[in-house]
């Protein structure tokens, strides 16, 4: 393998993990702030500490987007089904936090993803004659209206029309084009609206973790916290054993579902999300997301969204999950049974558990209140418990920004950091900007949007642009790229999470002896 390498400063290289390392545990002054956990909302935190001139040190007991952040829908949404329950306030936020990752933070990573509605003579499994034709009136009515609601935050927003389509009616042929799969009986056309998509969840995690170390964050992962107070932690480096005491003028939690292992002063709900996967063309390769109301429920929906690597992902339950916190949730034979009988009343051809090539599911940190978990508030809270620790809970993927602009402002209340104002609304994110080189695969534009031609270019392995494996479109330059830049150690962080090959255990089984040959061929190089 031969050395072509141009590290940049936003690098997550392993001669900058070793250097990180080495100056945890060296450093003897207080950081101004410690950062608990590597999912989305802790290396918000981070980015936005590092931004307003704040040296931050962020800790993963695991790897970036380990936890719930990687098992999303990988929508970006306005928050549309937060309006039908009367919840303005989280719906608007959801709206201008949509707007600032489509528009400036990483218009790369989200894309506009066409939803549709199906509209039928009758509700499918409600009653026939006149009754079902008003049901289904007064459905339309009612899906037609939070669309209009809908649009108006993304207007209030400042979301251009030509980021975000306002909705349409559609005739039943052009659903048909969008979705192949959907059953004829009885339908007349569909509501369409737009909505952001994540390319990947994970991404867009390591993106703002790179991000962050570009502005001087400190970002260490395979390193657990432990005895955390108000002024710092014991860590313990998960691979070798050592562990080293270190000080923080401000600790923020931001460890999702365990946040409560962290501060026993709060009490975490988790809630089920569970999501199937299946192979695009079993539904006729959909180019939106065909969208099913869940029976009894006017909040709820099954969507069944086309996405990377010939997919389409399925879901979602939202089952309360009481006991030990798994480190890999799993979906239940009741998760799979309720999203396809679900999403089964709208296609010609059922799907059967025979077409589930995949599935994953992610635990949502609620807070715990009374009530379902679909009741339950999707708002964030921050709050502080006796010994100065300021935990962030709740919310949701689209909001980490301002779950983490909210934290960080409780830090540094508490603490007398003097910072600057947060700026992270207008911070591109690696890869938002640059030159996207068309002659280079879709696929690798999609994931690494302006840093696609760079990925390529620090190459070193051969036969760069073909694929980890037949029928993956993941190429070999990204493998790599993986571990040179982005932070990755081993071959299960390649698979699970700066891909997401992980999702099907097929894919898995026939690219990893190419992606472990690779980490040796990387590793090889690095010790010589």
């Amino acid at each position: 393998m031969t050395t072509r390498r141009t590290d940049f400063v936003g690098d997550l290289s392993p001669r900058r993990r070793e250097a990180d390392r080495a100056r945890v545990a060296a450093q003897r002054a207080p950081w101004d702030v410690l950062v608990v956990g590597g999912g989305v909302t802790g290396v918000g935190v981070a980015l936005d500490a590092a931004s307003r001139g704040l040296s931050v040190l962020l800790v993963e007991a695991h790897d970036l987007a380990f936890g719930t952040s990687r098992w999303s829908s990988k929508l970006v949404h306005g928050g549309l089904r937060y309006l039908a329950s009367g919840r303005v306030g989280i719906a608007w936020e959801s709206a201008v936090e949509r707007n600032h990752l489509m528009t400036t933070i990483a218009p790369h990573l989200v894309s506009p993803l066409t939803q549709a509605i199906p509209i039928r003579r009758s509700v499918p499994g409600g009653p026939s004659g006149v009754r079902g034709r008003l049901d289904a009136a007064t459905s339309s009515a009612m899906v037609h209206s939070g669309l209009v609601l809908g649009d108006l935050l993304r207007r209030g927003a400042r979301t251009p029309r030509e980021v975000l389509a306002p909705p349409r009616r559609i005739h039943a042929d052009d659903l048909r084009r969008l979705c192949p799969a959907v059953s004829a009986d009885g339908l007349v056309g569909a509501w369409t609206s737009q909505d952001g998509q994540l390319v990947d969840d994970a991404r867009l995690v390591v993106a703002i973790a790179r991000t962050a170390a570009a502005h001087g964050a400190t970002i260490v992962t395979r390193m657990r916290a432990e005895q955390v107070t108000g002024r710092g932690a014991r860590l313990v480096d998960t691979t070798t054993g050592d562990t080293v005491d270190v000080a923080a003028r401000a600790v923020v939690n931001a460890t999702g579902v365990w946040a409560d292992t962290v501060d026993a002063s709060i009490a975490v709900r988790p809630s089920r999300g569970a999501h199937l996967v299946v192979d695009a063309a079993r539904l006729g390769n959909p180019t939106a997301a065909l969208t099913v109301p869940v029976a009894g429920s006017r909040s709820r929906f099954v969507f069944a969204i086309p996405a990377q690597l010939g997919r389409v992902h399925i879901g979602l339950t939202d089952t309360d999950a009481p006991g030990p916190v798994p480190d890999v949730p799993q979906a239940t034979d009741d998760d799979v049974d309720f999203i396809l009988d679900t999403l089964n009343v709208a296609l010609a051809q059922p799907l059967s558990r025979n077409d589930v090539i995949g599935t994953f599911a992610g635990l949502r940190p609620l807070l715990e209140s009374d009530g379902e978990t679909a009741d339950v508030s999707r708002e964030h809270s921050v709050s502080r418990n006796d010994d100065g620790v300021i935990t962030v809970v709740g919310g949701k993927l689209t909001t980490y920004r301002r779950m983490a602009s909210d934290a960080l402002d409780a830090a540094i209340a508490h603490s007398g950091l003097d910072a600057h104002p947060c700026v992270t609304a207008s911070i591109p994110l690696i890869g938002a900007q640059g030159t996207r080189n068309r002659r280079l695969p879709a696929s690798l534009l999609a994931r690494h949007g302006g840093e696609a031609d760079r990925v390529v270019a620090m190459s070193t392995v051969g036969a760069p642009l073909a694929p980890i494996a037949p029928g993956v479109d993941v190429t070999r330059a990204e493998i790599e790229f993986a571990v040179i830049a982005e932070g990755a150690v081993d071959a299960d962080d390649i698979l699970h999470r700066r891909t997401r090959i992980g999702l099907v255990d097929a894919d898995t089984a026939r690219a990893r002896p190419a992606v472990v040959h690779i980490l040796d061929q990387i590793g090889a190089a690095h010790s010589a």
